[in-house]
């Protein structure tokens, strides 16, 4: 190029001096010598290099353009993380091939563009090159979290649930498979901690009733409000933050297809109604019971001597006390009940579900349980530790709370390698065990906790201190156990 511009020049400037010297033959004097130059033959000698010049620029340019569609046609070093095969085009960019291939390759050719997408040949089968700058879907099919895909995943119930770095949800790390995903598992890791959920859980069910026991105070002690209250958060906090979020995650799942979206719903409700009806009928039986005896108490004092009329009547009096002694003592132990069966349920699906949990999240999921436990260990213990009923009853009822929870984990032990958290009916079952759960909570806790101690119990006339103390113990259960919620 430099050389054909140099000629260009250098013609001009010829021509130029030809003009001036007033010489068409081509000759001109200087210095009183007259010099013969055939213009005709200079002209042939310049233009002879500029072709050639010219001739060798558009070989080099010929030379680039094909190494440059050469190089626009193929993308290379392809490897695999675990399903997905990811390449490198040919300006540097990284990126995955889909669909995956059965017999993939370590580079494809025949690339070309359809609108803004690189199709690439496979022998005979056409697939797609997507820059992974521009896809917010792709992640590797395994069940850690991604960050080289901006895909952060974590584990609710035992299902996967992972959203994209803008924080939209996508279905699982694969985000195209209803399919189960193996995975390896620390096994021993996992049997070993079953004991320490055991110990944790023993802790928070049966404390409130060791500390009765040694230092026997009573139940409208302040220390023993504060914990009330405290699991009182607790338990609510566990219906809403916890049960139904995992609840509509489950229902929610791209692995089903529900015609009513309200089905999560539906449950919960169902779940308050028969805890509901459950106190109800009990409510009903115990009345009219209790209405019974007494009938049978005043006909019987009515054939007494006019001698023991005022015997009778204290003893009346008495009987009286202890038969609503009696139905209050066993309301209180059908309203406890109902609470642990709510708790129950679910106690043993985060024992399954933990245990399958992949290891990258394990460790971090089980440091949640462990306080969820013992925080709700505490919740239920405090209202056994209330009940006017036998030392054993209450023993019974606080080491099934203790190891309900070891028990789904070795359930999940012995499954582990069979559980699909993605399959429909799985999902569906958690999703319902989980509505259900939360209905059950709700009613117990709201009702039978909440609106029973501050608005019929002994909160309802208490002090500023006493109040200020069990209102803060209240919001603190709140607030602690929605905070674990962000990890489970």
């Amino acid at each position: 190029m430099r050389f054909t511009i140099l000629t260009s020049v250098s013609i001009v400037a010829l021509f130029a001096i030809k003009v001036a010297a007033g010489s068409a033959s081509g000759s001109y004097k200087t210095n009183g010598l007259t010099l013969e130059a055939p213009l005709s033959e200079k002209f042939k000698v310049i233009y002879a290099r500029a072709d050639e010049e010219h001739d060798h620029e558009h070989e080099d340019e010929h030379e680039d353009e094909h190494e440059h569609s050469t190089s626009n046609t193929t993308i290379t070093g392809c490897h695999m993380h675990d399903d997905t095969q990811y390449c490198i085009d040919w300006e540097g960019n990284e990126g995955y091939i889909k669909p995956n291939q059965k017999n993939p390759q370590s580079n494809y050719t025949g690339c070309h563009l359809h609108g803004t997408e690189v199709h690439c040949k496979n022998d005979e089968e056409e697939l797609q090159f997507v820059k992974l700058d521009e896809s917010s879907e792709v992640t590797a099919t395994t069940s850690e979290s991604s960050s080289t895909s901006g895909i952060s995943c974590h584990f609710h119930a035992g299902v996967e649930h992972c959203v994209d770095a803008n924080g939209n949800s996508v279905h699982g790390a694969d985000g195209d498979t209803c399919e189960r995903v193996d995975r390896d598992y620390d096994i021993p890791l996992r049997t070993g901690l079953l004991f320490v959920i055991l110990v944790t859980s023993s802790i928070g069910s049966f404390g409130p009733l060791v500390l009765r026991s040694f230092f026997k105070i009573s139940t409208e002690n302040m220390i023993i409000t504060i914990i009330k209250q405290f699991g009182t958060g607790v338990i609510i906090s566990t219906a809403l933050v916890h049960l139904m979020t995992h609840a509509f995650l489950m229902w929610s799942n791209e692995c089903i297809h529900l015609a009513y979206e309200g089905t999560g719903a539906s449950i919960t409700m169902a779940g308050i109604f028969i805890a509901f009806a459950v106190e109800y009928v009990a409510y009903r039986f115990l009345s009219h019971r209790l209405s019974k005896l007494s009938n049978i108490k005043e006909n019987s004092s009515e054939d007494d001597a006019a001698t023991n009329i005022a015997t009778k009547t204290v003893s009346d009096e008495e009987d009286t006390v202890s038969l609503h002694g009696s139905y209050k003592a066993m309301h209180d132990k059908l309203s406890v009940a109902i609470l642990e069966a709510g708790i129950v349920f679910h106690s043993i699906l985060i024992g399954i579900t933990l245990v399958v949990a992949a290891d990258s999240y394990f460790i971090t999921l089980f440091i949640v349980i462990v306080f969820h436990q013992f925080f709700e260990g505490l919740a239920l213990g405090s209202r056994i530790m209330g009940l006017n009923d036998s030392v054993w009853s209450k023993i019974l009822m606080a080491a099934v709370f203790a190891i309900i929870t070891p028990l789904g984990m070795a359930i999940g032990i012995g499954t582990l390698h069979k559980f699909n958290g993605n399959d429909p009916s799985t999902i569906i079952a958690l999703g319902t065990l989980d509505s259900f759960s939360a209905g059950v909570l709700l009613w117990t806790g709201l009702i039978e906790m909440w609106a029973h101690d501050w608005l019929f119990g002994n909160l309802r006339h208490a002090g500023v201190i006493h109040t200020s103390l069990a209102m803060s113990a209240l919001m603190g259960g709140l607030i602690l156990m929605s905070l674990l919620g962000k990890w489970a």
